[in-house]
């Protein structure tokens, strides 16, 4: 099946619910076909899910408690921990998109890509590995922000220290899961960009030997062919590691918020 190369091969920058099947050809001219690669770029997919996911508990909900209750004072810590939370999620979500800056472009057509357009979009995917990979320090400090900040509540209102003491305790229970889970998915994006980067190498490499018909890249030599199939491979098992980590944070996303309802609740 050959490589697109025309708009259907235009990266759009989505990750979330997509599979990439590849398949080999092995004619000497051959190419490589790895679809819609955009759907994987991981910039994006936090954009896309950050509406419906966003809470981590319900604060209109949480608020209204507090206002039917306001001399409790645990109710007034709850509020002030979903917006703590809320905060925390918007923020991480705002770091989690700085990792592509520079923007890796949504709509270049790598067959027709000049040579510098080449070697920018490389540069730019270097960058974005090098960004994924000083993730976690950064990430780490927000989720300690969001901590502190409930502590810190919890003494000026004079919470029960059991009380209290049980509400940080489900605070550390979500973030070390997420914390576990956003480590392994900053290295997958890592290692996709890094994939990427490879794969875009190799059309510089081979600048001005190959060229593009009925959609697909054509190579003089078998070495040429070789070298493009493997990274691409390379790269369709980045991306896919990828969307299957997404997909598994917002699922761990949405358990977590009902955990946090049921524990407002009392459950």
């Amino acid at each position: 099946m050959p490589m697109p190369s025309g708009p259907k091969a235009k990266l759009r920058a989505r990750i979330a619910f997509v599979c990439l099947f590849v398949a080999f050809v092995g004619l000497s001219i051959g190419a490589y076909y790895v679809g819609d690669l955009g759907r994987f770029l991981p910039g994006t997919a936090a954009r896309e899910t950050h509406s419906a996911l966003r809470a981590i508990g319900d604060p209109g909900r949480i608020d209204a408690a507090s206002g039917q209750h306001p001399a409790n004072p645990f109710q007034q810590l709850l509020a002030m921990a979903t917006r703590a939370a809320d905060d925390a999620d918007t923020a991480s979500e705002k770091l989690s998109s700085e990792v592509e800056r520079p923007a890796i472009p949504g709509d270049i057509n790598l067959g027709t890509a000049s040579r510098a357009e080449l070697d920018t979009l490389r540069g730019n995917l270097k960058t974005a590995e090098a960004n994924a990979t000083a993730f976690m320090p950064r990430y780490a400090a927000l989720l300690k922000t969001e901590r502190d900040t409930v502590e810190n509540d919890a003494r000026a209102l004079h919470v029960e220290q059991a009380s209290a003491g049980k509400l940080l305790d489900q605070l550390d229970r979500r973030q070390a899961e997420m914390t576990a889970l956003m480590a392994r998915l900053v290295s997958a994006r890592a290692e996709f960009y890094g994939a990427y980067e490879n794969y875009v190498a190799v059309l510089a490499g081979e600048f001005g030997n190959y060229k593009v018909v009925d959609g697909q890249f054509i190579f003089p030599f078998q070495r040429s062919v070789d070298r493009y199939n493997v990274a691409g491979h390379a790269m369709t098992v980045a991306a896919r590691s990828v969307a299957e980590l997404e997909q598994e944070r917002q699922n761990l996303k949405r358990s977590q918020q009902a955990a946090w309802l049921r524990f407002v609740n009392g459950q």
